[in-house]
């Protein structure tokens, strides 16, 4: 049967997420803030210095345990008691939006979300909990998001200040990226993601408006490989290294000129493991030997907007951006890339990839 656009219209519409337009109470991400720190850094410099909306962070708010919990060490009633004090902390500071910067987080916020919905005991429990350990009182967001989320609303904004666009300057092609979404985003609880575990769209849709082409496939939505049980666990980390060299020999017949993601987990596993590939097989899957960028959605819409790439923190990724940031024709000084804020320089770390 053909679908006419109406109903495909309609179907998509069941897909759609609402995610606020202001105000957020925001909550960092401990993989982030270790691995990847200029992220975040950027996105709240972005939402309020340039897209002139309201983001506050409360520096009380703690981890989500989430690691813990996936790994059988810390239990459910205490994660549900961690996450309420965030919302206690929103409600004190008079938000009712959530802003999560973790993948993971956004799992956990989901899933005890949804827990309290389906078993209002379990809430009432959570209250008192709460109550007795802190003196606090929460209410429940009005609004949850993932930082990629708010990304993707205000992608056509982004794009209209743009100062570069994801196209190869040498070829005027755009350029082929592979977008790669994290499991706990949208396989976990489909409703919470833009587009569900089916359609996915949030990375797809900034790709697009800022000038990419999205690289279609076979193992678009394989896990990257970092299962925690499968990474923390010393004698299954073999079974994680397979997990990601299956996705990276699936793309690189597609000749992706980066990869672009929105778990923190995902994004270091994806660059690390590249080398770790190349020094265990002497295995690349970039062109000419080299290997693929993977860069978080704040560093691609810093790239887009003209950010210099080491305010952003991409030196601090494995893979090297230099050939990716080449081809977009953004210009940068090679001598400012180790260099502190106030002009004190950084030791350089060895066996960086793509120099």
């Amino acid at each position: 049967m053909i679908m006419n656009e109406p109903d495909s219209k309609r179907i998509w519409s069941e897909y759609q997420k609402e995610i606020a337009d202001d105000h957020y109470f925001y909550v960092r991400s401990c993989i982030r803030q270790s691995f990847f720190p200029g992220s975040e850094q950027f996105f709240l410099k972005m939402m309020r210095e340039i897209l002139r909306k309201d983001v506050y962070e409360n520096p009380s708010h703690t981890t989500c345990t989430g690691i813990g919990y996936h790994t059988d060490i810390v239990p459910f009633e205490t994660i549900m008691t961690v996450i309420a004090r965030h919302f206690a902390l929103m409600k004190e500071a008079g938000y009712k939006n959530i802003a999560i910067s973790c993948v993971t987080s956004f799992g956990i916020y989901t899933e005890i979300i949804e827990t309290w919905k389906h078993f209002p005991d379990t809430l009432e429990k959570t209250r008192e909990y709460l109550f007795k350990a802190t003196g606090r009182e929460f209410d429940v967001p009005e609004n949850m998001a993932h930082t990629s989320d708010i990304v993707y609303k205000f992608r056509n904004e982004i794009a209209s200040m743009a100062k570069y666009r994801l196209v190869n300057r040498h070829t005027g092609k755009p350029l082929r990226v592979v977008e790669h979404i994290g499991c706990h985003y949208s396989k976990m609880f489909p409703k919470y993601g833009v587009g569900g575990a089916e359609f996915p769209k949030v990375l797809s849709g900034m790709i697009e408006a800022w000038g990419g082409e999205v690289v279609d496939y076979p193992e678009r939505r394989h896990c990257c490989g970092f299962g925690f049980r499968q990474y923390i666990v010393q004698a299954n980390r073999g079974y994680s290294l397979s997990n990601s060299i299956k996705k990276f020999e699936s793309m690189k017949p597609y000749r992706p000129d980066f990869i672009i993601t929105n778990c923190p987990g995902c994004n270091m596993f994806m660059d690390r493991w590249q080398y770790t590939i190349r020094e265990m097989e002497g295995r690349t899957y970039g062109e000419n030997g080299l290997s693929i960028p993977v860069l978080t959605y704040e560093e691609v819409a810093g790239l887009v907007l003209g950010i210099n790439p080491w305010e952003l923190g991409l030196q601090y990724h494995m893979v090297q951006p230099e050939p990716l940031i080449d081809k977009m024709g953004i210009e940068y000084s090679h001598s400012d890339k180790f260099i502190t804020k106030d002009g004190r320089p950084l030791p350089e770390p060895g066996k960086l990839i793509n120099v």
